[in-house]
């Protein structure tokens, strides 16, 4: 056990110094200046998450720990600050969404998993909440950061969701520089597949195995509203370890991994993707607050604790509603959340 926390925590400083180099910490907004938000006609509000998955405290080194929140709470001073400046919220997203697929801490860009061929194929989605516009990819294998594809799908194209080599054929149209696939070559991924393929080799049920059940998760998503009243949520990820056949989870599906709608919330979710697909959990979230009334603390809570494991699921989502509530639920161990608003609440945490 201690050999494995001293690797832990080498691995941990290793990973934590990359990540520093791309998240740093901006000064926070000055008391002026969040005594001004108290008087704006809008909150702001903004909302992160590193993935959901059955991470246990006492197996996590305390250095590695410490890595996960110092990343996640500078992602969220970097978005904060965008939108107390009066930035809009879309820049707040994926400005927040690139730091974290820059990081090789989690499972989206830089970290992502490995399939079954030992490649890396990458999906992300975003969406206006005032415009219900969307973008989305799947499946590409060499764009650094797959938000801002996403984005440009979004702002840029007739289109909704592109994937594969068009996908790229579209970044390459668009000015994006394709990346060599060694770039996404994280060594401790590519030792979570080849443990989960030899699970396989000796029919292990790799459902009941923990170590290997927690390779399912890791996505990364960013839910913000800013002075304007505008929504944007989006979602990132590497998807599923050992995944096959070019299958697509809920990331890059909208309504499932993403939704916005500015008169009722903003939601990214993580998780068994399969499952979160089936519920359309974004939208489903979205659709019981403007049709049944709930309030954004009910929606998450009965689609995460009731809804989604009725159907055998597990996961989480990050939401937040046009008066800056937010709601971070999940109905697995740990999920990596931040999240801060302009009524004075901040959080920045991994476990219950």
């Amino acid at each position: 056990m201690k050999y494995t926390l001293l690797l832990s925590g080498l691995l941990a400083l290793l990973l934590f110094s990359n990540c520093a180099e791309t998240a740093s910490t901006p000064a926070s907004p000055t008391d002026d200046a969040t005594s001004q938000l108290t008087n704006q006609e809008h909150p702001i509000a903004i909302v992160l998450h590193g993935g959901a998955g059955a991470m246990k405290k006492e197996l996590m080194s305390d250095s590695l720990e410490a890595a996960y929140l110092h990343v996640l709470d500078s992602a969220l001073h970097v978005g904060y600050t965008i939108l107390a400046e009066g930035g809009i919220s879309i820049d707040a997203v994926t400005s927040v969404i690139t730091i974290l697929e820059d990081c090789p801490l989690f499972n989206a860009g830089k970290g992502a998993v490995f399939t079954n061929t030992e490649e890396n194929e990458l999906d992300a989605s975003i969406m206006d909440g005032n415009t219900r516009n969307a973008g989305a990819v799947a499946g590409v294998k060499r764009i650094k950061n797959p938000i801002l594809l996403a984005k440009s799908v979004m702002l840029n194209s007739e289109h909704v969701l592109l994937a594969g080599e068009g996908a790229e054929n579209f970044a390459v149209s668009q000015g994006f520089q394709l990346m060599d696939p060694a770039y996404f070559r994280v060594e401790s991924r590519l030792q979570s597949l080849r443990k989960v393929k030899e699970a396989d080799k000796k029919q292990v049920n790799t459902h009941y195995d923990e170590r290997l059940k927690a390779s399912k998760f890791g996505t990364v998503g960013c839910v913000a509203l800013d002075k304007t009243g505008n929504i944007v949520a989006g979602t990132s990820t590497g998807g599923m370890t050992n995944k096959k056949f070019g299958r697509i989870g809920d990331a890059p599906i909208i309504g499932a991994g993403t939704y916005a709608n500015s008169k009722t919330c903003g939601v990214s979710s993580t998780g068994w993707g399969e499952y979160f697909i089936r519920g359309v959990v974004a939208y489903d979230i979205s659709a019981l607050i403007e049709y049944k009334s709930l309030s954004l603390a009910e929606a998450a809570q009965l689609v995460i604790h009731e809804k989604v494991p009725a159907l055998g699921g597990d996961g989480g989502v990050i939401a937040l509603d046009a008066k800056g509530n937010i709601s971070m639920e999940f109905n697995t161990e740990g999920m990596f959340l931040a999240c801060q608003n302009s009524a004075g609440m901040k959080e920045v945490k991994i476990f219950h």
